[in-house]
């Protein structure tokens, strides 16, 4: 029986079945029933069957079809549900009392917090499908199993051992499901052979922690029967010469990671099988940054101050990004900084939340049932800097040769992080006395913050002072511009590219003010107080009605024509970067090795 506190698998069928409620009106074996008494009924179910009466079956139908009824199944139900439940009103005899047993087909407890499968599970003795999809199930002992089972689906569990589910497994199971849990090699690919499974035809292993490729498939060679097999998202999985090596080495095997193999793969992958030195645990990524968009123009906050005393700033842009730690770089062109990361069936039941089908059930994950991404050390390459210009072309690539299989498994589910950095340097005059150099540019920096933005230097004057003298720089300030994640989780499955822009938003930058000059206006209020005075009063008096009579709307409409116009000059231009990471597979990989060996082997001779 189940330990105290532990949801069971019969626990769980039991509760379903009472609330489907096979029993009660207007299902099951009650005063409803034409020909039929009541005296197994409780007192509630008499008074009940006295108001309604005898009912024919097609009216007890049209009850449970209707939605509108207050005996139609709830929306989380699945047809398997709707389906006992008809049988229930059409032949009740087939699931009152413990003839539910014989009639059963099918049971799917899905997502339910089931954690152990119990010796209550063999009363279900023509059971042939169980899905237990989403649940907390950490191990399962076959003994408990029926023996005419042939589905067996434990996706999105916590299985982390095979050993107990193989000591009497179901002789006739064809299909097992074992994505999305915790297994991994060297010890559990073992369990996995002939001995154990005569019959398997189909096998689900994707999302686990497999990194042996050629142990793997070596004990899976032993399954004749074998004709589907998913592996994808297990480290081995990102291995180059993965898929190749598989369809060559199992010549009866149809369908693979949910893509059938044709005679032109079989043909491409042909003899790989017996070329075992290729098979390398490592995968091969390529980094490629494009284009930066949307960086404010730094001229318009550039400062220069009329004299020796100003610093000369300029201004640069890069694009950083993370990568897993334990790989290879094959050039020296980007910087490097290490970061840690947290980072036909007779009856069928189906304890399910939702009406989804398997399919969309292995994408979703139960939180408390799956292992979380382990954390991952990760590193910090950034691209070589650029200067300023509306459009700043990268033209950044970079490859990637990653050890650690499962290290980089937990960083591409994890993701990367991409941030657009902007380097500020400003380069000071050199001076004969550094003390007198160091009050200098304490001076202009006073100047600067005191003044705001000062004329610009003549270009013609500027080259000549630069030539003239010599610059020190500060070192650069580094800030910034936009930070966001990539998600890389499709690279995991059967897509080898990831493409996209990444939006950080429309940067908007506090433009440097300029007060009025105090000396102009002034001049102009006098000038202007003269003019008034020297005029006849009879004069200044019609000027004034003139002014007075001119109405406020065409004031507010030239303001607003004047801001559309400057809106208009102003276009909004959102910070935008191209990324994309391509992972290496065969042939790519073999052709960029044999481009890299001709390139040796040209050097040498050289």
């Amino acid at each position: 029986m189940a330990a105290p506190g532990h949801c069971s698998v019969s626990a769980a069928f039991w509760k379903h079945l009472r609330r489907l409620g096979l029993q009660d009106f207007p299902c099951g074996l009650g005063s409803w029933v034409r020909g039929r008494g009541g005296t197994a009924m409780g007192c509630a179910g008499q008074e009940e069957a006295m108001l309604l009466g005898e009912e024919s079956p097609e009216a007890r139908m049209e009850l449970l079809s209707d939605r509108h009824s207050p005996w139609a199944l709830p929306p989380d139900c699945s047809p398997q549900d709707q389906h006992l439940r008809e049988m229930a009103v059409l032949a009740p005899e087939l699931i009152h009392g413990s003839n539910i047993f014989q009639v059963l087909r099918s049971l799917r407890i899905v997502g339910k917090g089931v954690e152990e499968v119990d010796e209550g599970l063999l009363q279900l003795e023509q059971l042939e499908e169980l899905i237990l999809s989403a649940n907390h199930i950490s191990k399962i002992s076959s003994v408990n199993l029926p023996r005419m089972l042939k589905v067996l689906e434990l996706c999105c569990n916590a299985v982390a051992d095979l050993r107990d589910l193989c000591a009497q497994p179901p002789p006739e199971l064809q299909h097992l499901g074992l994505g999305h849990n915790r297994l991994c090699d060297p010890l559990q690919d073992k369990y996995l052979t002939a001995n154990f499974w005569p019959n398997l035809v189909s096998l689900d292993l994707s999302f686990n922690n497999f990194t042996d490729l050629l142990g793997l498939v070596s004990q899976l060679s032993s399954l004749q029967k074998l004709r589907v097999l998913v592996l994808q998202g297990n480290p081995l999985a990102l291995i180059p010469t993965y898929r190749g090596f598989l369809v060559d080495s199992l010549p009866k095997l149809c369908i693979l990671d949910d893509i059938r193999i044709g005679p032109d793969e079989r043909h491409q992958f042909h003899g790989l099988a017996r070329q075992p030195e290729l098979i390398r645990s490592e995968a091969r990524v390529v980094v490629s940054v494009g284009e930066i968009k949307g960086v404010p123009d730094p001229s318009a906050l550039q400062q220069l101050e009329v004299g020796s005393q100003a610093p000369v700033i300029t201004y640069s842009y890069c694009v950083t990004y993370e990568f897993a730690e334990g790989e290879e770089i094959k050039d020296s062109s980007s910087t490097e900084v290490t970061k840690i990361h947290q980072c036909p069936v007779v009856a069928a039941l189906d304890v399910d939340r939702s009406a989804q089908d398997m399919r969309e059930m292995k994408g979703q994950r139960e939180p408390a049932a799956m292992e979380e991404p382990k954390a991952h050390s990760a590193k910090v390459f950034v691209t070589p800097t650029k200067p300023w210009a509306d459009t700043i072309n990268c033209s950044y690539r970079r490859e990637h040769t990653a050890k650690d299989l499962v290290g980089l498994k937990s960083y591409l589910m994890s993701g990367t992080i991409i941030s657009v950095m902007e380097e500020k340097v400003l380069s000071w005059p050199v001076s004969a006395d550094p003390e007198e150099n160091t009050v200098m540019k304490e001076k202009a920096r006073q100047r600067l913050q005191k003044d705001g933005a000062k004329v610009p230097v003549a270009r013609d004057k500027q080259k000549k002072k630069e030539k003239a003298r010599e610059l020190r720089s500060d070192p650069p300030i580094r800030r910034t511009l936009g930070t966001g994640r990539v998600t890389l989780e499709a690279l995991l499955a059967t897509e080898d590219l990831v493409a996209t822009v990444c939006d950080f938003g429309v940067l908007i930058t506090e433009q440097p003010l300029q007060p009025p000059s105090l000396e102009g206006t002034v001049s102009s209020d006098r000038k202007e107080g003269k003019e008034k005075s020297r005029k006849p009063k009879a004069e200044r008096e019609s000027q004034a009605e003139q002014k007075t009579a001119v109405p406020a709307k065409g004031k507010i409409k030239n303001k607003d024509s004047a801001e559309l116009e400057e809106g208009r000059r102003l276009q909004l231009v959102p910070l935008t970067v191209q990324f994309q990471m391509q992972l290496l597979r065969w042939p790519q990989a073999a052709s960029t090795q044999s481009q890299e060996s001709v390139a040796m082997a040209v050097g040498s001779t050289q």
